[in-house]
């Protein structure tokens, strides 16, 4: 365990400490690190990234303003060069492909990790940079000064009280932290999704020949329609010598529906669209994970007097249907974090007023620039329409346009699109505002 002492100082005397040493969290400690405060990176697990599933797909520009050239260190699996959409019924597939080796050389667009690797990776930056990485403790709770005003956190160590002038929680979907500090309302399973996966071991060299791919190229599949009456999303992608498959299950809709994820999952690999990719693949990990997906209308406050929040404690994962990404905005979001807090240290005023600095960083960025922009999406993607009657809808419309018919006259396009509305109880008016909805939420 690493000696919670900065600058030969007790850790109680710290500027800021930070809850969490995923993505968000070390990216803030970073910040905090380089702006030359002491910080104390606090992580529950014996070292970051311990709790993590084995991986998922990373977008790395964000990483350009951490580690210049860092495509040269970053614990890769594969980067990659494909990109698919799919989808799907219980007997039909469609499948929008996209490849360019464009993805494939610096500086690189996506990439497959494994989190264990990838965050101990990251947390060593915030390290490097002057943070104190505290591992095998939980902050049980927060410290308020004899104003109540927040400062700092308790601890399960046996010494206890961590104080700081500033705490920034990055501690998950499920934030106790920002729970007692009322920043994060009461647990609303409308806005959030469980993602459930398998990491199923194939011989690199199958993986290669399966999904088309050489040296470390790398394959992301998303899907739509393989959720059953549960609405959600699946996806497939490669590592070195493995594969992640799994779903995205609405909360909500899950605990009616009386199904349990994994016979979703046995469906989804079943699938004749699927199953060849997975031949003879064991399994080396299953889990879970809450996501919360509620999106810009349902993030919680983002800061109160002496604390500020990010990453997935402050709901800053992105699920916009064609745009899925978490880890980028993680780090987006803690680096703001630490910016905001090394500011308001600076000013000496951490108060709410003086911390309300973290929202004009983010919105000055990407984070949420294009939470607000997507602000529609969650509910557009989620709903019964997108997620139960289109996917039918598209895989009859393109069945009825490859299917010869001879001796019988060709179809035009709109008499198959009126027979594939009707067959999935789509009605062409709801089509059509959605396809304008969408288009306004996309634009």
């Amino acid at each position: 365990m690493a000696d919670p002492r900065v600058n030969g100082r007790a850790a109680a005397e710290v500027d800021a400490v930070v809850v969490g040493a995923g993505p968000a969290g070390s990216a803030a400690a970073w910040a905090l690190a380089r702006a030359g405060k002491s910080v104390v990176l606090l992580e529950r697990g014996p070292f970051p990234g311990s709790k993590n599933l084995y991986g998922g797909v990373v977008y790395g520009r964000i990483l350009d303003e951490i580690v210049p050239r860092w495509w040269e260190e970053v614990p890769v699996q594969r980067w990659v060069v494909r990109r698919s959409t799919m989808v799907m019924t219980a007997t039909q597939a469609l499948t929008v492909d996209f490849r360019t080796q464009a993805w494939g050389r610096p500086p690189y667009n996506g990439m497959t990790v494994y989190r264990a690797d990838f965050d101990r990776w990251l947390a060593g930056k915030a390290v490097e940079a002057g943070a104190t990485l505290v591992t095998s403790t939980v902050a049980t709770g927060l410290l308020r000064d004899e104003a109540g005003r927040i400062a700092g956190v308790r601890t399960d160590r046996p010494d206890g009280d961590l104080r700081a002038r500033i705490v920034i929680a990055c501690d998950g979907v499920n934030s106790f932290l920002a729970k007692e500090a009322r920043l994060l309302p009461r647990t609303n399973p409308e806005h959030l999704t469980l993602g459930v996966k398998e990491v199923l071991a194939l011989p690199r060299e199958v993986i290669d020949e399966r999904f088309g791919l050489r040296g470390d190229e790398g394959l992301d599949i998303e899907i739509l329609g393989c959720t059953g009456d549960i609405p959600g999303g699946g996806f497939l992608y490669t590592n070195g010598d493995t594969v992640s498959v799994g779903v995205v299950l609405s909360l909500a809709h899950l605990g009616k529906a009386g199904k349990r994820p994994e016979e979703v999952i046995a469906g989804l690999k079943a699938h004749p669209a699927i199953a060849p990719y997975l031949r003879g693949a064991t399994l080396k990990e299953y889990g879970a994970h809450l996501i919360p997906e509620g999106g810009y209308n349902h993030m919680p406050a983002l800061y109160t007097d002496g604390m500020l929040v990010a990453g997935d404690a402050a709901g800053m994962c992105l699920a916009a249907g064609i745009w899925l990404e978490g880890v980028n905005f993680a780090i987006g979001s803690g680096l703001a974090a630490g910016r905001a807090a090394a500011k308001a240290l600076d000013a000496g005023d951490l108060s709410a007023s003086g911390l309300s600095v973290y929202q004009r960083e983010l919105e000055k960025g990407f984070v949420l620039a294009n939470h607000e922009r997507l602000r529609g999406a969650p509910d557009l993607v989620l709903s019964e329409r997108v997620q139960r009657r289109y996917p039918g809808l598209v895989a009859d419309l393109v069945e009825g346009m490859f299917t010869v018919t001879d001796p019988k006259p060709k179809p035009g396009l709109l008499a198959l699109l009126r027979r594939a509305a009707r067959r999935n109880d789509v009605k062409l008016r709801h089509l059509l505002a959605d396809g304008l909805r969408g288009g306004r939420v996309f634009r």
